[in-house]
């Protein structure tokens, strides 16, 4: 089994940064493709930023792409989210999630293991 666990989480005023972790425990080796979702109230989990095990293959969503930045230290088993000129539409709980498949995918389903998520909201 795989154990993700997030922090950074936070409130934050439009234009400023936070940096999310992510750090993974357990089964680590089986772990390929790691990334974000984030869920807001009464909205459906959305994919942020995905970023593979080998090499440099990232995904990101248009709503986000110029603003975050993934990275990821597979030594460490940890990812980072660098989220930059945050805006209030960027408020939800923000989840760690991680896959054994290969491929950088960005439908939250294709992602077995999720952490507890972390609350990002950002104010007007």
């Amino acid at each position: 089994q795989v154990q993700l666990v997030e922090s950074g989480g936070g409130l934050v005023q439009a234009g400023g940064s936070l940096r999310l972790s992510c750090a993974a425990s357990g089964r680590t080796f089986s772990v390929n493709a790691m990334g974000w979702v984030r869920q807001a109230p009464g909205q459906e989990r959305e994919f942020v930023c995905a970023h593979s095990r080998y090499g440099a293959t990232t995904s990101y969503a248009d709503s986000v792409k110029g603003r975050f930045t993934i990275s990821r230290d597979n030594d460490k088993n940890t990812v980072w989210l660098q989220m930059n000129n945050l805006k209030p539409e960027d408020t939800a709980v923000y989840y760690c999630a991680a896959r054994s498949l290969w491929g950088v995918v960005t439908t939250p389903n294709e992602y077995e293991y999720w952490g507890q998520g972390t609350q990002v909201t950002v104010s007007s």
